[in-house]
C-alpha cells in the first residue's frame, strides 16, 4: 500500500486499541494489542505520518530512532539493591528505568495526555547487543523490567534488506506478534501531500514529467545513488528560501538533496527552464488579466478578462485588445513539457493565493474566539464599572487582549516542552493570532492614553471596528483570488480552447487541497462552467464509443 493508505490503517488501529468498554477498560487488552511494524523504503514519510496520526487522533507521540541507542540506554543501568528472601537479606541487581520508557512518562506528566504512540524507527537495524532486548520489547512491551504504560500504542518502522546492510530479520515467533504493513513509494500519494504542504512548483512540475525520478535507488561501481521523497521535500523548502534571499539554485545545491548525480543534473537543468518559462509567460500578467498585449512603445497594456469573441477587455475602459495571434500560435505549438510547466506555474501561483485565503480565514476564526473571551471580560467589568479606577478601566481591554495573547504563547510552549506533535499550519496560525492580538493591545493602549474617560462599551466598539477592518481585507483577498482564477481560465480557453491543457489544469485544481477548498467555500463561475463542458464532452465520447461498438 502507499503511505496515505498506511496512515489510515494506523488511525484505525489506534482507534481500535484505545476503544474502552462500559467499565472503562480497554476493549482489546494492552497485552493483546500487537505492535505495528511499518516496512518500507527509507525517506517515503513513515515518520511524518506518525505526527499526522497523533495530531488527528489527539494523542501524544514519543519518537526514537532506535539505532541511536545502546543496550544501557534502552533497558537502563544496573544498580545493587537489598532484598529479603526467606528471612535472609540478599544483594540484588536491578535496573534504572529505560530512557525510552521514562520519556513516555515524562510526556504524560508534562502534557497531561495519558494516551499516545511510542514510535521506534529503524527497528530492524539495531546493534547486535541490543537485538535481544528489541525482540523482548516487541513480544512483551517491556524494556528490562519496565513496561510501556497502558494507553501508549507501539508503532515501529524498518527498511527492507535491499536498502540497508544492517538489517536483521525477525524470527517467526516475533513476526507472529506484530501487525506488519508493507509500504511502497507512490508519486500520486506524494502529490496529495505536496499540495497541502505547498512544495515548490518546479519540483512538482519536474516530477510530473519525470515521475520515474520520484524515488530511485541504483548501485554502480562508484557507489550507491538514491533519491527519496524526503530529499525532494527538503530540496523544495530550501529552494523557496534561496529564491526569497536571492541565492542561486543550481546542480551543486540539488545534488546535496538528490544523491544521484544524473537526476540532480536533470532537475537543475529543468529548474533553469522553469524560471525561464516564468519570465517568458509573465504569470502575474496572466493572473491579472493582462496577458501578452503591449502598447506601441512596448509598454504593458492592462486587461481584465476576455469577451465572448476571445479578446481582452480592460476593466478600466471600453478599450478592447486582441491577444497577439503569433504568440498564441507559438504557445499552441510548444512542446508538451513546456505546456505542462506553464500549467504548473499557473497552479503554483494560484496555490499561493488559495493557501493565503485559507490561512487568513483560520486566523480570523481563531481571533473571533479569542475576542469573544475579551468581550465576556469587558461585560463583566462593565457591570462593575463603579468599582474600577479610571486608569484601570481605560486599560482594561488592552490587558484582556494581552492576556489572551500570552495564553496562546504559553500553550504553544507547553506543547513544545511536552514533545507533543504540532501541525505546522496550526502552530503558524496561532502565532499569527498572537501577533495580531499584540498589535490590537498596542492600539488600545495608545487610544487609552488619549481618552480620559473610556468605557468598556467604547473599548469593545474599537475592537469590533478593528476586527471588521481585517475581515474586509480578507474578503478583498478572496475576491482578488477569484478574479485571478477566472483570468487564468480565460487565458487557457483563448490559447488552448478545451483541449488537454484545460483538462490538465482542471485536474490539478480538483486534486489540490487549497484550490478545492477555495472553490468549495467561495465557488468560481469559470471553474464550474468549464468543468461541466468537459464532463459533457466525456459523456458524449463514452456514448459515441458505445454506439460505434454496437454498430
Amino acid at each position: 500500500m502507499n503511505i496515505r493508505e498506511a496512515k489510515q490503517e494506523i488511525i484505525r488501529a489506534v482507534r481500535a486499541y484505545l476503544d474502552k468498554d462500559e467499565t472503562g477498560a480497554y476493549t482489546i487488552p494492552p497485552e493483546r494489542q500487537r505492535p505495528i511494524l511499518l516496512m518500507g523504503p527509507p525517506g517515503i514519510g513513515k515518520t511524518a505520518i506518525m505526527e499526522q496520526v497523533a495530531q488527528e487522533c489527539g494523542i501524544g507521540l514519543v519518537s526514537y530512532t532506535i539505532t541511536h541507542h545502546t543496550r544501557q540506554s534502552a533497558i537502563g543501568l544496573p544498580f545493587i539493591s537489598r532484598k529479603v528472601y526467606g528471612g535472609r537479606e540478599y544483594s540484588v541487581t536491578e535496573y534504572t528505568m529505560s530512557e525510552i520508557i521514562a520519556a513516555v512518562y515524562d510526556q504524560i506528566e508534562t502534557a497531561g495526555v495519558k494516551e499516545g504512540i511510542l514510535f521506534l524507527d529503524e527497528i530492524n537495524c539495531v546493534s547486535e547487543t541490543l537485538a535481544p532486548t528489541m525482540l523482548q520489547f516487541l513480544q512483551y512491551k517491556t524494556f528490562g523490567t519496565h513496561r510501556v504504560p497502558d494507553g501508549f500504542i507501539i508503532v515501529t518502522a524498518g527498511n527492507p534488506p535491499q536498502y540497508n546492510k544492517s538489517v536483521r530479520d525477525f524470527d517467526i515467533v516475533t513476526l507472529d506478534r506484530l501487525r506488519r504493513i508493507d509500504i511502497e513509494e507512490d508519486f500520486q500519494a506524494f502529490k496529495e501531500y505536496a499540495s497541502r504542504a505547498r512544495l515548490h512548483g518546479a519540483v512538482m512540475a519536474y516530477l510530473g514529467i519525470r515521475s520515474e525520478h520520484f524515488y530511485s535507488i541504483r548501485t554502480e561501481v562508484e557507489g550507491r545513488h538514491f533519491v527519496t521523497a524526503r530529499g525532494w521535500e527538503d530540496l523544495s523548502r530550501t529552494i523557496q528560501v534561496h529564491e526569497k534571499q536571492g541565492i542561486p539554485v543550481d546542480e551543486t545545491l540539488a545534488v546535496q538533496f538528490l544523491q544521484d548525480p544524473d537526476i540532480a543534473r536533470s532537475f537543475a537543468a529543468y529548474y533553469d527552464l522553469y524560471k525561464k518559462y516564468s519570465d517568458v509567460y509573465r504569470v502575474p500578467d496572466i493572473l491579472a488579466g493582462r496577458f501578452f498585449e503591449t502598447g506601441e512603445e512596448g509598454d504593458d497594456r492592462s486587461g481584465g478578462g476576455c469577451t465572448a469573441d476571445g479578446t481582452d477587455r480592460s476593466p478600466d475602459s471600453r478599450e478592447t485588445l486582441t491577444i497577439d495571434p503569433v504568440r498564441i500560435q507559438e504557445m499552441q505549438d510548444a512542446p508538451f513539457d513546456e505546456k505542462l510547466s506553464l500549467i504548473s506555474l499557473l497552479t503554483d501561483a494560484l496555490g499561493q493565493s488559495f493557501a493565503g485565503c485559507a490561512r487568513d480565514k483560520a486566523v480570523q476564526e481563531s481571533l473571533l474566539r479569542e475576542l469573544a473571551q475579551v468581550r465576556d471580560g469587558l461585560k463583566e467589568a462593565g457591570s462593575q464599572e463603579e468599582a474600577q479606577t479610571a486608569k484601570s478601566l481605560r486599560t482594561l481591554a488592552a490587558g484582556l487582549v494581552s492576556g489572551r495573547s500570552d495564553q496562546i504563547r504559553r500553550t504553544l510552549q507547553k506543547r513544545k516542552d511536552a514533545g507533543l506533535p504540532a501541525a505546522r499550519e496550526q502552530e503558524r496560525t496561532q502565532r499569527k493570532v498572537s501577533a495580531a492580538l499584540d498589535e490590537l493591545a498596542r492600539l488600545l493602549r495608545e487610544e487609552a492614553a488619549d481618552r480620559p474617560e473610556w468605557t468598556a462599551r467604547d473599548q469593545y466598539a474599537m475592537i469590533r471596528s478593528w476586527f471588521a477592518g481585517r475581515e474586509e481585507q480578507r474578503q478583498e483577498a478572496v475576491r482578488r483570488t477569484d478574479r485571478e482564477l477566472s483570468s487564468t481560465f480565460r487565458f487557457l480557453s483563448r490559447v488552448y480552447g478545451e483541449g488537454q491543457e484545460m483538462v490538465l489544469f482542471l485536474t490539478e485544481l480538483s486534486a489540490g487541497y487549497y484550490s478545492l477548498r477555495f472553490i468549495n467555500e467561495h465557488g468560481n463561475e469559470a471553474y464550474f462552467r468549464y468543468n461541466r463542458i468537459l464532463l459533457l464532452q466525456d459523456r458524449r465520447n463514452v456514448l459515441r464509443d458505445e454506439v460505434l461498438r454496437l454498430l
